[in-house]
């Protein structure tokens, strides 16, 4: 789920508008991120509390070589899941229930109609390529076997030739006996 399918299920669980939803999430995104970059921790009870945690200079080591590296200071952002929040995702019985159509978005008529549509349109292209693939792989076999003649040609040239000089060489060799 994106952000855009978080604000349109919020929008139709509570009935406010997508607009309004999306500019209390940027809000609570800006107000939450502008506090826990100060240092103060933000904890929503029942779902999750995030926190700015400063990790001290520590002495680690290289894998590879196993020696001491030193590891400087750092700051890192923790965000915890609080009980609520977990037992919810252990026991989905315990999740809180959404009205009918929030999530899974319910697939209005008109949207299915074009889907549709759109997958008998990607069908036809599929196929045309695939016939398109089938020319491509009858050019590239013939380019294939033209190669292999020429190849062919090649060797048993070079070895017509190879015969010819071992039979000079030999001529050669009796007639200065």
């Amino acid at each position: 789920m994106n952000r855009r399918d978080l604000v349109l299920a919020v929008s139709n669980q509570t009935g406010v508008e997508r607009r309004q939803v999306d500019s209390v999430l940027r809000g609570f995104t800006d107000v939450v991120t502008a506090v826990v970059a100060k240092g103060e921790p933000v904890a929503m009870s029942g779902f999750a509390k995030f926190v700015k945690v400063n990790r001290p200079a520590r002495m680690g080591r290289n894998p590879q070589t196993q020696a001491p590296v030193r590891i400087k200071a750092s700051k890192k952002a923790r965000i915890t899941p609080l009980k609520g929040f977990k037992d919810a995702v252990i026991k989905p019985s315990l999740a809180p229930k959404l009205e009918r159509g929030v999530y899974p978005p319910a697939p209005a008529k008109a949207s299915a109609k074009k889907a549709t549509a759109k997958k008998k349109a990607g069908a036809k292209k599929a196929t045309a390529k695939k016939a398109g693939a089938k020319k491509a792989t009858r050019k590239t076999a013939a380019k294939k076997t033209a190669a292999r003649k020429s190849t062919a040609k090649k060797a048993t040239a070079k070895k017509t030739a190879a015969r010819k000089s071992t039979k000079k060489s030999t001529a050669r060799k009796t007639a200065k006996r």
